[in-house]
């Protein structure tokens, strides 16, 4: 169906809540769930989870890589990301495993589901028993999400086809979709009949699970990167890697509210609140914000103070933008590592790789010589870790000029001595 681009209006909203932010992460806010007893988990690029019941978190520690999707069922909490990894809280224990990165997880009262980029869906059971696995489906699976009574599983994937699922004999259903965008998002609105997904193309589709009939909504803003519902279904929000959220009337199908929520970057991660007055939301920023729903875009932005790694590139030295560029998201300068992915680089130079105390390194590195100096961070960069280090946490990635390399080196060895 064409899409429509809609007349914004005003909704009218509940009663007015508050504007808040929660701080702490290291890197950027991937996913985001919301408890009924009010408490809130933020999954960040930083490896950990956030457990806030105020302004101090309970860190859940244990993944050796970003972690991109959390969620509460019960008592329990679980989560995954690019470690492979499901781990549930408290204890962090690994209850399942895929050969890809886990990139969102939806739970049921006997299931928790994991969607990976090795293409597969896995169905963990919550008492432990024997998992089943789905698929492959020959592409990456971005999204899960369980019918109302567990017996079903809907799931979103790369090749943009939305699929039906069989949880008992972990059989294909039905695949209600195929399209050329892939689909990254989807939520199920059981009650009323209705399913959404955001896709790469910037759309967000209402697909009506009767009469399958599809109501497009779009801003030309691309891709799709979250979605969530209302508790009172009346809402359904979107954000997209422009850094907007858009929200949707879903009683007049009306685009209701729109605006620009972060200050540079994507929007990863929503949620409303279980009374429905807050939505949550996260980004490349390190805090999660939190406007009330009643004045959407009155509050602050994400990042509304400009991280290291988004100042101004004419305002720095090739040397710092070549860090900003490849390193500041996951390293920090300072004694402290500031909760970022990677171990700071404070005292790099003369540093035995893999030994710095408190930071939990990869068996590479842990069973390396690498000693770091400029020919060892030299050799890293122009080979790439993937190449230098095989087996490392380090993302890949190459400085392919020898001057650009250079000039991060000097920048380091300025930025990272001990000034005393």
């Amino acid at each position: 169906m064409r899409a429509l681009i809609l007349t914004l209006a005003l909704l009218p909203l509940p009663a007015l809540a508050e504007f808040f932010t929660l701080k702490g992460h290291g890197g950027p806010i991937m996913g985001i769930a919301a408890a009924p007893d009010g408490r809130i988990a933020t999954a960040s690029f930083d490896n950990s989870v956030g457990l806030w019941t105020g302004q101090n978190p309970e860190w859940l520690e244990g993944h050796e890589a970003a972690v991109n999707s959390v969620a509460f069922n019960g008592t329990a909490i679980y989560s995954a990301g690019d470690d492979f990894t499901l781990r549930r809280w408290p204890g962090g224990q690994v209850v399942g495993q895929h050969k890809g990165k886990i990139v969102h997880i939806a739970a049921s009262k006997t299931h928790v589901a994991t969607a990976s980029w090795d293409g597969t869906i896995g169905l963990w059971p919550v008492d432990g028993s024997t998992p089943t696995m789905l698929g492959p489906t020959g592409s990456g699976v971005n999204a899960v999400a369980f019918t109302p009574d567990g017996t079903q599983l809907y799931s979103a994937g790369v090749d943009g086809s939305l699929r039906l699922w069989d949880v008992a004999s972990g059989q294909e259903i039905e695949r209600l979709v195929e399209h050329g965008f892939g689909i990254n998002e989807l939520i199920l609105n059981a009650s009323d009949g209705w399913i959404a997904y955001g896709a790469v193309d910037g759309v967000t589709r209402i697909l009506d699970l009767g009469t399958g009939e599809e109501r497009d909504f779009t801003l030309d803003r691309r891709p799709i990167l979250a979605l969530a519902l209302s508790p009172d279904r009346r809402l359904l929000s979107v954000g997209d890697g422009e850094g907007y959220i858009m929200v949707i009337d879903t009683t007049e199908w009306r685009i209701a509210q729109d605006f620009r929520a972060t200050l540079r970057g994507p929007v990863w991660a929503l949620a409303f609140s279980p009374d429905g007055q807050n939505l949550h939301a996260g980004g490349i920023d390190q805090a999660m914000y939190s406007w009330p729903v009643a004045n959407l875009g009155d509050g602050e932005q994400l990042a509304a103070t400009q991280p290291d790694f988004l100042k101004n590139p004419n305002d720095m030295s090739n040397g710092e933008r070549q860090f900003a560029r490849k390193c500041s998201i996951c390293h920090s300068l300072t004694p402290d590592s500031q909760r970022r992915a990677g171990p700071t680089l404070h005292g790099v130079f003369g540093r035995r790789a893999g030994t710095l105390p408190g930071y939990f390194y990869s068996d590479t590195l842990q069973n390396s010589d690498i000693i770091w100096n400029d020919e060892t961070i030299n050799a890293l960069f122009d080979e790439g870790p993937d190449h230098y280090i095989p087996g490392s946490k380090m993302p890949m990635q190459r400085i392919t000029q020898a001057s650009d390399r250079d000039d991060l080196i000097a920048f380091l060895r300025r930025a990272t001595a001990d000034q005393n």
